[in-house]
């Protein structure tokens, strides 16, 4: 067994052993500057700066604070406004940009780094919520777009530096609860989000949401982006076991758009998760435009969408904990994982057909909304909490099967940069259908058939693709051809 160190072909940190192999990996001692010292506070340890979980949590926070509280904005249905049209449009342009820049946001972010990657991402997100706070006032569609369309840019690079972070970082056996640490910190933005326009509209039953909703997503979002500035970059992250992140440094241009190619080249099979990539946010225009928006009143909306989005968290935990559990191999997780996730879409999707039925885009308007105090509310709530513990779940999971497939920060932000583009061209599409008032039942069989007939074409990867471990020299081949390329056009 050779020793961790700079490869002689790469130059970059290697590991020799497999996180999760019986093999004991060859120690190395953290460096003695204040990013990797743990500090305890009494029976309290807190994790050196430099800690892949350090890392990851201030990626959560930063989570919270923008995609979070976008989350919440969104779950209100239409932005907020009374009228989803402006913001069917926005969200349109944010999704068809977003589905354009996220194939090439794992070169960016590779380019210039997590920490920018992450703080321009956030910038986006309070652009948008200004944008509202103006239409409130001017009803000035176009910035609406713009901001929109801009969003879609910040939202491809952040998201695929978050999915590097949360993927690569941690060790094999630890995949599934860093999922689910982050998936429950970043809904948990979500839940306290939709406590401001539940406060700002509690008296409100009617009409659009207040300019205090707006400005207080304004201030938090911005001060996601700001906090972004606090990460560290992937080569100061070590392991509590001593081991690096598998990482590339300074590639270029060139060779980043080689890389990209070299993923589907040499590993076609990734191209069967695609479908479910595509259905992973396609549900979203169906769960807040067509089903929280025009069946409960402005004030119970708030409502609905903070306990979606707790039920998110409660979704989170179960699925990454359990993914991770140490009573199967990971195979059988894998496996058991994709049953109990096909169940459960017919479970949560049959009981949302059955409420489908009772309502129509034609005659919705002449059906009296819920409101908290009614007698008939407590099952349309159970359905859209439900609706979000099916979200975390499906996330949870795809997440977790792409984590399975490999452990190089490079490649995993590639798999990160195919998800979201795939997944916001299905969300482009969705809200598109939206905007041009498809019916509703339509729109939810598209749904209901999307995430099934996307898990059958998934299964022949998740049942024979996904191995117990990922050796370090099969990852690091990547890194090396890619390397090559680059030294090549750095010669000619």
């Amino acid at each position: 067994m050779s020793s961790d160190g700079p490869s002689e072909k790469t130059g970059v940190p290697v590991n020799t052993f497999d996180h999760d192999s019986e093999r004991v990996p060859v120690s190395q001692e953290r460096p003695s500057g204040w990013l990797y010292r743990e500090r305890k506070f009494g029976p309290i340890t807190i994790p050196y700066y430099a800690s892949p979980i350090s890392q990851l949590l201030i990626v959560s926070f930063v989570c919270f604070l923008c995609p979070g509280m976008f989350n919440a904005l969104s779950g209100l249905g239409g932005g907020g406004q009374l009228d989803p049209t402006a913001a069917d449009e926005s969200t349109v342009a944010l999704y068809s940009t977003f589905a354009s820049v996220a194939f090439f946001s794992g070169t960016i972010c590779n380019k210039i780094g997590i920490k920018a990657t992450l703080s321009f991402g956030g910038f986006g997100y309070a652009l948008y919520s200004a944008s509202f706070l103006c239409y409130n006032h001017t009803k000035n569609r176009g910035f609406v777009i713009f901001a929109g369309a801009l969003l879609g840019v910040c939202a491809g690079l952040l998201w695929c530096a978050q999915g590097a972070i949360m993927m690569s970082y941690p060790s094999e056996k630890a995949k599934g609860r860093y999922i689910s640490i982050f998936w429950m910190i970043f809904n948990l933005g979500a839940v306290i989000g939709s406590l401001v326009p539940l406060i700002d509209n509690i008296k409100k039953k009617e009409g659009n949401v207040g300019d205090g909703t707006y400005i207080g997503f304004l201030i938090l979002m911005a001060g996601g982006a700001i906090l972004a500035l606090f990460l560290l970059d992937s080569n100061k992250i070590i392991r509590k076991d001593g081991s690096k992140v598998i990482a590339v440094q300074q590639p270029t241009w060139k060779s980043e758009l080689k890389g990209l190619w070299e993923v589907l080249r040499a590993e076609p099979w990734i191209l069967a998760l695609f479908p479910m990539f595509f259905s992973s946010n396609y549900f979203y225009s169906y769960q807040f435009n067509e089903y929280n928006l025009p069946r409960f009143n402005t004030r119970t909306r708030p409502l609905n969408s903070l306990l979606y989005w707790l039920s998110q968290i409660i979704g989170a935990g179960f699925m990454g904990y359990a993914l991770d559990t140490t009573y199967m191999t990971r195979v059988t997780r894998a496996r058991v994982g994709f049953i109990f996730t096909f169940l459960i879409t017919l479970g949560v999707w049959g009981g949302g057909y059955a409420f489908q039925r009772h309502y129509t885009r034609e005659n919705v308007a002449s059906i009296p909304t819920f409101d908290w105090h009614d007698n008939g509310y407590g099952g349309p709530l159970f359905l859209y909490m439900c609706y979000g513990l099916y979200d975390a779940i499906w996330q949870t999971y795809v997440y977790w099967i792409m984590g399975a497939l490999s452990n190089n920060s490079r490649k995993l932000a590639i798999y990160a940069g195919f998800y979201k583009g795939i997944q916001s061209a299905g969300s482009a599409i969705s809200f598109r259908l939206d905007s041009l008032k498809i019916p509703y039942m339509n729109m939810f069989g598209s749904c209901w058939g999307l995430l099934l007939g996307s898990m059958l074409i998934a299964s022949p990867l998740i049942f024979f693709r996904i191995q117990e471990h990922i050796p370090a020299a099969e990852d690091l081949k990547f890194s090396d051809e890619t390397e090559s390329v680059e030294r090549f056009e750095q010669k000619e």
